[in-house]
């Protein structure tokens, strides 16, 4: 972590005004498109709970009575990372508040969304992970499982703007956002140069390179194909760099369960020509996100494709030195022909917290919530822990230590003149979700054709 500290004029500098670039992001909220009109969500009780003095503070207006909060969480590294700061928060707040305990159950995010459909049926903890995206949060709402937020008392937590409008129904905020996510290739700079690869500019550029990183005996890019949703955000980056703004595009074709446009072959075609031309590591689609993401800090692989929430891996002092200290990052190469270029960024607004409709200390956990999200929280030990990019205004967090790969993120942000929204596996229902991340698990490794990929699509909309 970040030692705390200020820089002077801080709201001059060039990496402040990086920061503040983050209000491009009003844009996210759009980026599905609206595929067809909302049906109402069963109104859930308004706690009445405000972010008051007390949360503000951290005092639990619980006049000494032993509370138990339970928390659920998709962060299952309590070392490291986003995990390390929720636990960060979590061990402050019980230490301020005697007579709270906090339960955290945290998993890995696929099982951990296998078992909250079961809590959303059998009765939710009390504090949960959430994703503010269609495939995810329009079922939880119908099903009325989480408390309706006053938004009024988050106007002074600088949330950047449009943030929480993936976290509303019919004008009703249900949860709040963590992060801002955008997609890159992180690579190892020193293994770089001491091979003399350079960064690609062009995707022809990047199918050279995994050739000369092939004949080096190194995979070229750790890939977690064993969860499909890394993959259809591959697939989503790519079609940011052929079309520009494919929101309109997928939106149409979710609608109409028609995935005919020349876009969607020309992207799925371009994935599945880059695995079987060895870009990936031998067996990727069944192996996991660990197991890839070691590949790269190991040293075995010159790249891993991510979010920018694994900015963190700078500062993980479980990497070896010498990689974590070269860790880079750089976005999806510009594709022929293409409309998209190095400044339109795969980018969404990613997951965040709610609380359960149900919970039997409801006023206590929005109070817990309302804590997490003081923005000297979670927004300010993110920056320190270097987590990658705020849902809310990090600005005053600044302290001059950041890490090279920290800043580079920044200016990924900072320059970014379009922002793609929700990526194609988060835009339809959960059964759209389901089957593009599992066909195209099978378009990479060759078993499925580009037709017959599309027309499972299509069918998932039906």
């Amino acid at each position: 972590p970040l030692l705390d500290g200020t820089v002077s004029n801080l709201h001059q500098t060039p990496l402040a005004r990086n920061i503040l670039a983050a209000s491009m992001l009003v844009s996210m909220a759009a980026g599905c498109g609206n595929t067809e009109e909302q049906t109402d969500a069963p109104a859930a009780e308004a706690s009445g709970t405000t972010a008051d003095a007390a949360a503000e503070s951290g005092a639990a207006d619980t006049d000494g009575e032993e509370v138990t909060i339970k928390l659920f969480s998709n962060l299952p590294d309590r070392k490291n990372g986003q995990g390390l700061v929720e636990q960060t928060i979590i061990d402050q707040y019980m230490s301020e508040n005697p007579n709270v305990n906090i339960e955290v159950e945290a998993l890995d995010e696929e099982s951990y969304k296998t078992k909250f459909k079961a809590y959303a049926m059998d009765g939710m903890p009390d504090v949960v992970s959430i994703w503010g995206q269609p495939s995810f949060l329009d079922e939880v709402l119908d099903a009325g499982v989480l408390a309706e937020l006053n938004e009024s008392d988050y106007s002074d937590y600088g949330f950047v703007s449009g943030s929480l409008e993936g976290f509303k129904k019919d004008g009703k905020l249900y949860g709040l956002p963590r992060n801002t996510d955008i997609m890159v290739f992180y690579y190892n700079e020193k293994m770089f140069d001491d091979n003399g690869w350079e960064v690609p500019q062009t995707y022809d550029d990047l199918l050279a390179l995994s050739d000369q990183i092939n004949a080096a005996g190194i995979v070229p890019v750790a890939m977690d194909g064993g969860d499909g949703w890394v993959l259809a955000c591959y697939m989503q980056d790519l079609m940011v760099r052929i079309a520009q703004t494919p929101a309109g595009t997928i939106s149409d074709a979710i609608a109409n369960g028609d995935f005919s446009d020349p876009l969607f072959s020309e992207a799925t075609q371009l994935l599945a020509d880059t695995a079987s031309a060895g870009v990936f590591q031998t067996g990727f689609d069944s192996q996991d996100y660990g197991t890839a993401q070691n590949l790269f800090t190991n040293g075995q692989a010159a790249m891993f494709y991510m979010g920018s929430w694994e900015t963190s891996m700078a500062l993980n002092e479980d990497i070896p030195e010498e990689v974590r200290d070269n860790i880079r990052a750089f976005v999806m190469p510009a594709v022929a022909d293409g409309k998209g270029t190095a400044t339109d960024l795969a980018a969404w607004n990613g997951g965040g917290y709610a609380v359960s409709a149900d919970s039997k200390v409801k006023d206590e956990a929005i109070k817990f919530l309302n804590y997490m999200y003081q923005p000297d929280q979670l927004s300010k030990l993110g920056w320190e822990f270097g987590v990658g990019l705020s849902a809310q205004d990090q600005t005053d967090y600044l302290t001059g230590e950041e890490t090279r790969l920290q800043m580079q993120i920044m200016d990924l942000l900072n320059n970014a003149t379009n922002i793609s929204g929700t990526p194609i596996n988060d835009c339809g229902s959960s059964n759209f979700k389901t089957t593009i991340e599992t066909e195209i698990q099978s378009l990479a490794n060759g078993t499925e054709s580009t037709d017959d990929f599309l027309s499972a699509l299509g069918n998932a909309c039906k």
